[in-house]
């Protein structure tokens, strides 16, 4: 099985088009699970675009068991912050996992996206 396999199914995930979303606080928390990439990022964008719609103040998304799979994941990340700055609240990455952390540096996003200590 392929290593991005192999991540998705120690995730609890069958395959690479798959992705669950959670808001652990509506509106203030969420928590995505799985790969972020073209097949994924419509669902996700719908649930993140909702969610900083209806909250106010910080936005936090956890990342900790996310995969960013190709650009359109990170373009993702990118359009929430962009919405969450519209809205006048700030998108907040955490429990960010190594392998993201390296694509935020890479792609120096980690200058525009906070990130939690």
């Amino acid at each position: 099985m392929p290593a991005r396999n192999r991540r998705a199914a120690d995730a609890g995930f069958s395959g690479w088009w798959q992705a669950q979303v959670d808001e652990v606080v509506p509106g203030v928390e969420m928590m995505i699970r799985g790969p972020l990439n073209v097949h994924t990022v419509g669902e996700i964008r719908t649930a993140l675009v909702r969610s900083i719609d209806g909250g106010m103040g910080d936005f936090l998304l956890h990342l900790g068991l996310a995969d960013i799979g190709d650009a359109t994941g990170l373009g993702v990340l990118v359009g929430a912050h962009h919405r969450a700055e519209r809205c006048g609240r700030r998108l907040v990455l955490t429990a960010v996992s190594p392998r993201i952390d390296r694509l935020l540096r890479g792609s120096r996003l980690d200058r525009v996206l906070t990130r939690s200590a």
